[in-house]
Parts: structure tokens; sequence; C-alpha cells
């Protein structure tokens, strides 16, 4: 099954803070708004997201429809068409997609250790 461009995003105290040290690692800005406390950086084919005061965990992102340049992909999985096959599988949701729509939308799930996941469809 195909979910999408993988990062990890992470839940950060200080945008600026994390930003430099992630620089200093070797990653690069890649995307986001600094002024509204979010940044994606990337270094070779790793991808992150630092977030502030959005989330309070630390959690996986996918991306269906992109590729790891956050393109666009001719063909891919619906998240609607994802969710309804985790749900088959016996996927529990803590939010969904609302079935009845196109275009972007989310959902995530947990691991079983509890950690996140947020499958975030665009377009």
């Amino acid at each position: 099954m195909g979910i999408g461009a993988f990062s990890l995003s992470l839940a950060v105290k200080d945008i600026k803070v994390s930003m430099a040290f992630y620089e200093t690692l070797g990653f690069k800005r890649f995307g986001g708004a600094l002024d509204e406390k979010w940044i994606i950086m990337q270094n070779g084919d790793v991808t992150i997201g630092l977030f502030e005061g959005m989330f309070e965990k630390n959690m996986l992102t996918f991306n269906p429809g992109w590729n790891d340049q956050a393109e666009n992909l001719d063909a891919f999985k619906d998240i609607r068409e994802i969710q309804k096959e985790l749900k088959e599988k016996g996927i529990q949701f803590e939010s969904e997609v609302e079935i009845n729509t196109e275009g972007p939308g989310s959902f995530v799930i947990n691991d079983p250790d509890g950690n996140p996941i947020l499958v975030d469809q665009h377009r």
C-alpha cells in the first residue's frame, strides 16, 4: 500500500532554535512559513518538519499524491481509499477524513506504542 511521501514531524519548543540546530546537521530549509512557526527541512532524501505549538507529540507523516520533493504525482491512491483499506484491516482511527469529499484531507492513527501517524493529502 503506497501511502505517500514520508517525513518526520517534530513538535518543537522554539522553531528558530530548532531550525538552527538542524541546519548545523546539514539540513536546508525546503518550505514552510517561519512566521507561522512551521518549517520543512531536507538533508538529502531525509525530510523533517518542525512545528512549534501545533501538536503535542512527534509524529510520522505521509503525504499521498506527493513525491519526496513535494511534487505532485500523476497517479496516487486517494486518502479515502487508504482509510477504507486500513479500516478493513482493523486499524483504529484517532481522526478520520470525511468519506463523501474529494481533494485534501487527513487522518491520524496510532502505532501499537502510541506513536501518532498522520496521513495528510494536500490535493
